[in-house]
């Protein structure tokens, strides 16, 4: 499989020998030696139906295959990068969050409410399953991990949400006083609790 490293802070390397991953369309910001670049679709696991699920919400998760020989460099609008290794297990990604893919994954798209306001915007999640690497983007600086434990569940603003990894369930906080404390009132219905185990990762900036 195609390997990625962490070129810098905000840009991933993508090394080809005779393979192929899957990166967000537009991210390629140089690239060296005998590669090709197609399209892959929505990356959604069920085709034309993630598709749909895609546009309905406005949130294209519009994917190209690079495959070949040589580096491809990656990055998105300055955010800074991760990679995370896959071992045969599940990560839930913000589906603007994920710059690229590589090895045996699978990924699908999952609706997991509504992010309330006036627009009523759909929030759906990129589940990749498998094993392989993945690399995230967050905005603002690098990603913050924080350990989710049934003594201590964690509650996160749904735009500073980036990704989940573990044994954790989703759910919804509707008491959201708190933002009008800190001046976020923003039109959010609502914030994400995580309960089990395993590690959340957040953005220090809101999208």
């Amino acid at each position: 499989m195609g390997r990625l490293l962490e070129k810098s802070t905000k840009v991933v390397e993508a090394q080809l020998a005779g393979t192929t991953i899957r990166a967000i369309q537009g991210s390629m910001i140089a690239y060296e030696g005998n590669v090709n670049f197609k399209s892959a679709g929505f990356g959604g696991g069920d085709g034309v139906l993630a598709g749909m699920k895609r546009r309905a919400t406005g949130e294209a998760l519009s994917l190209m295959e690079c495959s070949g020989h040589g580096v491809v460099y990656l990055a998105v609008g300055g955010q800074y990068v991760s990679v995370v290794d896959l071992a045969n297990e599940t990560l839930q990604v913000e589906s603007q969050q994920l710059l690229a893919l590589s090895g045996n994954l699978n990924t699908n798209v999952t609706f997991t409410g509504l992010r309330g306001g006036v627009g009523g915007q759909g929030l759906f999640t990129t589940t990749v399953s498998g094993q392989g690497q993945v690399a995230l983007l967050s905005a603002g600086g690098p990603l913050i991990h924080l350990e989710v434990s049934p003594q201590y569940p964690l509650v996160v603003d749904p735009d500073a949400f980036v990704s989940a990894r573990g044994q954790v369930t989703q759910s919804f906080v509707t008491d959201v006083s708190w933002r009008n404390a800190v001046g976020q009132g923003n039109g959010e219905a609502f914030s994400l609790k995580w309960d089990g185990h395993g590690v959340v990762s957040i953005q220090p900036a809101e999208r």
